[in-house]
């Protein structure tokens, strides 16, 4: 048999989160279920079930080496202090246990993919469902035809005291702007919290450049608190700026694509293939 893969997440207290957490290790574990292979998840912090617990559940089923890996798009596992700080307390716990470790999901070509399919998404909604100052009226004329070269994009991060971590969200950006949005005026970065531009600065950024249209892309794996503040400052700068359609992406999300992604990282570990 395997080792399990132990997927770890940093903890929220938001249920919406903690549940697409859940569904996600529900669809690993039928994929890996295949490959004689169990799959357990754990948070970090606050949220349940704990790391601690998962990890002390497996130990006890008879594994002594696991997978891990966070489910994390930004930073390096090994900068990242307290995923590191937490598994070295579950190996202090259990002694025998050994841990190899997934590469991070960050900029791989099937997440700017996926990344890609939500803009998409977003950009192809009827006028009804978009962002829009409460003043607009549902009876409003049909809107006027905007071009994609008119339309600007805001890649949101969740934003980290890590510089390292926040420069990565960069670095997806133009990434995700030369293989997927080049048809659009520009993809433009912001962050949640922590660090500079904020998500009205992101948008802001755009108008000024002459954008008619700003999609909010959320660099997110899924759904919950971060991801509600990202809608609300969106829909903040919309109410004050009328003249300007802003539209706001959905989460990456509890999916196949971001399984395939996982699976991917683990069999590597499996293989020692070091990165």
């Amino acid at each position: 048999m395997k080792p399990p893969l132990l997927l770890i997440g940093q903890g929220s207290y938001e249920d919406n989160e903690s549940v697409e957490f859940g569904r996600f290790v529900h669809r690993l574990r039928c994929r890996l279920d295949r490959g004689a292979a169990e799959v357990s998840g754990g948070y970090i912090a606050r949220a349940r079930p704990r790391l601690r617990d998962s990890v002390a559940s497996l130990v006890a089923r008879g594994h002594h080496r696991m997978v891990a890996l966070p489910l994390s798009l930004t930073g390096d596992l090994r900068a990242d202090a307290d995923t590191l700080a937490a598994m070295t307390r579950e190996q202090e716990r259990h002694p025998t246990l050994t841990c190899d470790y997934g590469r991070p999901l960050g900029s791989d070509p099937r997440i700017l993919a996926l990344l890609a399919e939500r803009l998409a998404d977003a950009a192809a909604e009827v006028a009804s469902l978009r962002l829009v100052p409460a003043a607009a009226g549902p009876l409003d004329d049909e809107p006027e035809r905007i071009e994609i070269g008119e339309t600007a994009v805001v890649l949101v991060g969740d934003g980290s005291t890590s510089p390292a971590s926040n420069a990565d969200v960069h670095r997806v950006s133009r990434l995700f702007w030369e293989t997927h949005a080049h048809e659009y005026m520009t993809v433009e970065t912001a962050f949640t919290s922590l660090t500079p531009p904020g998500v009205p600065g992101g948008i802001e950024r755009c108008r000024r450049l002459g954008a008619r249209r700003v999609i909010v892309v959320p660099y997110l794996l899924f759904a919950g608190g971060v991801l509600d503040r990202i809608w609300a400052q969106a829909m903040a700068y919309a109410a004050g700026h009328p003249d300007l359609d802003v539209r706001c992406a959905d989460v990456i999300g509890d999916c196949e694509g971001l399984a395939d992604v996982v699976v991917e990282r683990y069999e590597e570990a499996l293989s020692g293939i070091t990165w």
